[in-house]
């Protein structure tokens, strides 16, 4: 449990430091006096397992959810005039556009009239006024209205289908009975053929329930509204209430796995939260499972520092089998570009497994591999998986080993960042990440009882890139005894 926090503590630090370095002091203030004004927003709801608004200004927010086919960035919340903000920006990862490169999924803004149109005896519905919004992996959004009717909302991603669903759910709090009339919503969009690699996508938004119905008062409606894209010959039938359903089972399976329990609730939610943004985000591509970072940007594709350095090792202690599978999954892919010149491993393999990009060089991925891999294997205790990743570990060391420098550092193009921040020639992060895998593959093979005297040799190669890179990095940086991050480098920053 150490191990994972102070991982999650570091990436998380790395990420805010990032943010940082990329706005002006202006910005800057603006961010924090922004973060400062959410106090009083969301507050924590364990008896749900999430957070809720209690809806008391006006505020926008977003968030993203996945499923195995889909992904979806919501953006939702209530304007000046306290009306209901809600925007559904869909992700499918596996029908692929062309170019098919990265950022090659198919990607749908569904615009704010692609709704049902509801009307309460015979007026439409003008504005949705949200009171309280509860978030724990589903959102939900209940709002009032001028007719006397309260409106929720319900959004999930499918599980295992290409859908994103919503439940609205419509109740009488007026003391009169009402006439409900939902119209039949049934909005298609049709991609261009040559823009898609398996030819033309057709996207979908149908509701289920329209229709009239008589509420007395206190009586409740419910309909619901799909959102969905295919190929030529693919069908889905798609039960709204079962796949919100699933949904909320596959969060119970995570909120009774890997609980941290620490003395501020805060984190423990963000804790949470962050186990099922890492677990969810896991696509079903042609490749097999690979886990994405999202984003609108980063989809059935894997790279050696957001996968095989940081989610791999984390998913044996959830043990959520999709995670463990596509951890697995990304070191066999990693392993197919193994070779006897020690050519620079791909930064990321895209495109469900079919190409790989390489833009930024070597940064240092075969030392992020070598310790992910080992990592994951000593955290999945299976024997058939460590004896399968042990030639991918092997050949990440000696590929270090090939880019060492007579002063006893590994050299690389650059790091994850990938020349955002000045990173010379050699930097600590390579050569960190490389130490760690050297004492996590001796480690390894002394779990299996083999290759005792290899085992030996990567502790004591350990031992001298340790000693080396303190020589090499050591240094007083604005005034603090520590580590310069390349050298030469004048900074404080990440990595020290």
């Amino acid at each position: 449990m150490k191990r994972i926090l102070k991982l999650l503590t570091g990436i998380y630090l790395l990420v805010q430091f990032i943010s940082c370095s990329y706005n002006s002091q202006k910005s800057l203030q603006s961010k924090i006096s922004e973060t400062d004004s959410l106090t009083d927003i969301w507050q924590l709801a364990p008896e749900i397992n999430g957070i809720r608004w209690n809806v008391n200004k006006p505020h926008t927010d977003h968030l993203e959810f996945s499923g195995l086919k889909v992904s979806a960035l919501i953006s939702y919340g209530n304007d000046e005039n306290g009306s209901l903000v809600l925007e559904k920006k869909v992700v499918w990862p596996m029908l692929r556009t062309i170019p098919n490169d990265t950022h090659a999924s198919l990607i749908y803004d569904f615009k704010k009239s692609v709704n049902s149109e509801i009307k309460i005896n015979g007026k439409e519905i003008v504005a949705e006024n949200p009171f309280e919004l509860d978030f724990n992996g589903v959102l939900s959004i209940r709002s009032n209205t001028a007719q006397g009717v309260d409106i929720e909302r319900i959004l999930s991603p499918g599980t295992d289908k290409p859908v994103i669903v919503e439940q609205i759910n419509i109740s009488n709090t007026s003391d009169k009975e009402i006439e409900i009339t939902i119209k039949k919503l049934d909005y298609l969009h049709k991609t261009k053929i040559k823009k898609g690699v398996y030819g033309v996508y057709s996207i979908r938004a149908y509701n289920l329930g329209y229709g009239e119905k008589t509420l007395k008062p206190g009586e409740k409606y419910s309909f619901s509204q799909v959102y969905i894209a295919t190929k030529k010959g693919e069908e889905f039938e798609v039960n709204v209430a079962e796949e919100i359903e699933k949904r909320k089972e596959f969060l119970q399976s995570l909120n009774n796995s890997l609980v941290l329990e620490s003395p501020d609730l805060n984190i423990n939610q963000m804790f949470s939260f962050a186990k099922i943004r890492a677990t969810e985000s896991i696509y079903a591509t042609k490749g097999g499972l690979m886990h994405g970072p999202g984003g609108a940007s980063y989809y059935a594709a894997i790279w050696a520092n957001d996968q095989a350095e940081y989610v791999n090792p984390f998913f044996p202690f959830e043990g959520n089998s999709n995670g463990n599978e596509s951890a697995i999954n990304s070191f066999k892919h990693f392993a197919r570009f193994m070779n006897p010149e020690f050519k620079p491993i791909p930064s990321s393999i895209i495109a469900e497994g079919t190409d790989i990009w390489n833009g930024a060089g070597d940064r240092g991925d075969a030392a992020m591999i070598a310790y992910g891999a080992s990592r994951f294997a000593l955290a999945y205790g299976d024997k058939n998986t460590a004896d399968s990743l042990l030639p991918l570990i092997k050949w990440c060391l000696q590929y270090c080993e090939h880019k060492m420098l007579p002063e006893g550092v590994i050299a690389s193009d650059t790091d994850e960042l990938e020349g955002r921040f000045q990173t010379g020639d050699v930097n600590l992060s390579t050569n960190m990440l490389a130490y760690g895998g050297y004492i996590s593959a001796s480690h390894l093979l002394n779990s299996l009882g083999q290759e005792a005297e290899l085992a030996l040799e990567y502790q004591k190669k350990a031992l001298a890139l340790r000693e080396s890179s303190e020589k090499y990095f050591g240094a007083t940086v604005q005034g603090f005894n520590t580590y310069q991050y390349f050298k030469g480098n004048k900074k404080l920053r990440s990595w020290i």
